[in-house]
């Protein structure tokens, strides 16, 4: 049997895929817990997470120059984007007040977020782009794709999102953002 350079890349992309997610599920944690989502999408459903994030674009800055178009632009040059997330949790670590509240009580009464849930996501997004960098695969870290994604309801419950579009091209899609290169990808001159 006989395989294309795309079936292969197509297929290396997703393994690529598979084994960040790995690495963000055994990444170490505070405390030992582990509130770490992860899950990958593929072809339409990154053409919906784009159309999500030029709606908040054109919602929230109201226009089509903004960052979100920016990166919304840029996520259809991704073969996969791999979204690792956190769900929203207290540790209830004492003498910490790390967040700026006395106690955990407090800062979840204030609906503020504790300091290790997102220091968990980020530790999690690094051993992830560890191993795609390992795999020398193409990618990026995008908040304005894992803000979006939050509207997208993926699993249930309260999760704080990130993404990191991959990509196994000849050139890297996610380098060169200069606005004259994302304005022509999107037809804009």
């Amino acid at each position: 049997m006989i395989y294309s350079s795309s079936e292969m890349e197509q297929a290396a992309v997703l393994q690529a895929a598979a084994l960040m997610c790995a690495a963000a599920r055994t990444a170490p944690k505070a405390k030992g817990l582990d509130n770490i989502v992860t899950l990958v999408l593929t072809g339409e459903d990154i053409v919906h997470l784009s159309d999500k994030m030029k709606q908040i674009g054109q919602r929230v800055f109201g226009e089509p120059e903004g960052h979100f178009f920016r990166d919304a632009v840029n996520l259809l040059q991704a073969q996969a984007v791999v979204m690792i997330g956190v769900k929203r949790a207290w540790y209830g670590l004492p003498y910490c007040s790390m967040c700026g509240f006395a106690s955990c009580a407090e800062c979840r009464r204030a609906g503020a977020n504790c300091v290790f849930a997102p220091m968990d996501l980020g530790i999690a997004l690094s051993s992830a782009v560890a191993q795609a960098a390992e795999l020398r695969v193409d990618n990026r870290i995008l908040f304005s794709a894992g803000k979006a994604a939050e509207q997208m309801h993926y699993l249930d419950g309260d999760i704080i999102w990130q993404a990191i579009p991959i990509s196994i091209k000849g050139k890297n899609p996610f380098f060169d953002r200069k606005p004259a290169t994302w304005r022509k990808a999107a037809g804009l001159e």
